[in-house]
């Protein structure tokens, strides 16, 4: 006869406790991979038992869970008031990229984390706002590119997908290097980025380049 599942009761830690907690198992998820990461092996990293962490969260699911929806959360705060403020697709652009590199510095591991993870784990029912995001930001960045060329801001021949993914991708994979605290600001990187990707796509002037 098969014995009852133990039934775990998770208590509310103190906030700033919850936050250290979910931290510490966001930088082991970012490092060793979600399916590799045991609940034993992020409590060791906190200094506590294992169960002791299933007073807090009641899997390791769970915390992933909530570093992820915290991060996407904040991250479509920012992109939300970027995308109402009526900027022109340019100082659009720009604003997304700046506040994309903001959230790599608050959220760093959980970018690397949604940007290794996201895929399989958007396959649960529980993950579904993964895929939710993934289609919004795709239409936010898409739908200022498509702006941009209709505006003459950008090139008319312009490859709009290729150029959102290319976007997409060159800001992101920072993460995979950026640490809190360097020698350059979030704001400094942003710039530096845009400098690079903005005189491959904007709209030249001609007159400029015939003097």
């Amino acid at each position: 006869m098969p014995t009852a599942k133990k039934k775990t009761t998770t208590v509310s830690a103190p906030p700033e406790r919850r936050r250290e907690l979910l931290d510490t198992a966001a930088e082991v998820f970012a490092a060793q991979g979600y399916n590799a990461t045991t609940v034993r092996r992020i409590a060791d990293e906190a200094g506590m038992l294992a169960g002791s962490l299933y007073y807090h969260f009641d899997s390791k699911e769970s915390m992933v869970d909530e570093i992820l929806s915290t991060f996407l959360t904040e991250l479509w705060d920012g992109y939300d008031a970027v995308l109402a403020a009526g900027l022109g697709p340019r100082e659009t652009i720009e604003a997304l990229v700046t506040e994309s590199f903001r959230e790599i510095d608050r959220h760093r591991a959980a970018v690397a984390i949604y940007q290794k993870e996201s895929a399989h784990l958007a396959a649960q029912p529980r993950f579904g706002y993964l895929t939710d995001s993934q289609r919004k930001f795709e239409r936010a960045w898409l739908g200022t590119l498509e702006r941009g060329v209709s505006d003459g801001v950008f090139r008319a021949d312009l490859d709009i997908r290729l150029t959102y993914r290319f976007v997409r991708d060159t800001v992101w994979v920072a993460a995979s290097w950026y640490r809190p605290g360097g020698h350059h600001s979030p704001e400094e990187i942003a710039r530096q980025y845009l400098s690079m990707v903005l005189d491959g796509i904007a709209l030249r002037n001609e007159t400029a380049l015939r003097e």
